[in-house]
Order: C-alpha cells, then sequence, then structure tokens
C-alpha cells in the first residue's frame, strides 16, 4: 500500500512539473505566437515527451517588435524577411529595392502577424 502511494504522489509529482514546464514555456513565449493558435500550442506540448519538449523549447522564436524594428530600418533590403526565414521574398525585395518603397511601407503593417505566423510554422514542424 505505502508502494502504490508513493508511486501515485511521483507520477502526480511528475504531471504537475510538467504542467508547470508548459506554463512556463507559454508565459515566456505567448507573444510570438498568433493569440489564437495557444490553446493548440498548449495542447501539443502537453502531449510532448520530455525529449521532445526540450527540442521545442529551445528553439529560437523571433520576438516580432524586433523584426518591426528592423523592417523599419532595413526593410527595403529584405532583411526583415531573411531573419524570418522567407528567403525568397528577402531576394524579391532585396532586387526590387523593397517593391519601389510599397511593399516595404505595407510590411510595416503585417510583418509581425507574418513573423508570428513563421514562428508557428517553425514550432510545428519541431512538435
Amino acid at each position: 500500500m505505502i508502494k502504490f502511494t508513493f508511486l501515485l504522489a511521483l507520477t502526480i509529482k511528475l504531471n504537475f512539473m510538467d504542467a508547470n514546464s508548459v506554463t512556463l514555456f507559454l508565459a515566456q513565449n505567448s507573444d510570438r505566437f498568433p493569440v489564437e493558435s495557444l490553446p493548440m500550442i498548449k495542447k501539443k506540448l502537453e502531449e510532448l515527451d520530455e525529449q521532445r519538449f526540450f527540442l521545442v523549447s529551445t528553439q529560437e522564436y523571433r520576438n516580432p517588435v524586433v523584426v518591426l524594428i528592423i523592417s523599419l530600418f532595413f526593410g527595403s533590403l529584405g532583411i526583415d524577411r531573411f531573419l524570418i526565414g522567407q528567403t525568397g521574398l528577402g531576394v524579391a525585395k532585396l532586387l526590387t529595392c523593397g517593391g519601389l518603397v510599397f511593399w516595404t511601407i505595407v510590411d510595416w503593417f503585417i510583418i509581425m502577424g507574418t513573423t508570428r505566423e513563421s514562428n508557428l510554422e517553425k514550432f510545428l514542424r519541431v512538435a
């Protein structure tokens, strides 16, 4: 009976630690993903084993505010698109000088959402 109680307490403690890890990950990275995808991310994180969770938590997710600042200063060179992993669009933006500046201005309004979507895609590939 004592052995069963100890194993039950250990199992509950391990589940509690996993819940804390998931909550900590979401607290640190929730601003880097689309808001509507957070419940799905939480569910996927709860289903991961320790190794996969470690792999997901060590990925580098771009901060949308930093990417916006880079886009404001270097957007016409396509550096913002290179930074979030869209190499083809970065080259196109570089060759057209930011789409004759029009594309650069549009990116100022959409780059944060695009960065969050890129982070979500990276998360789903690893998880």
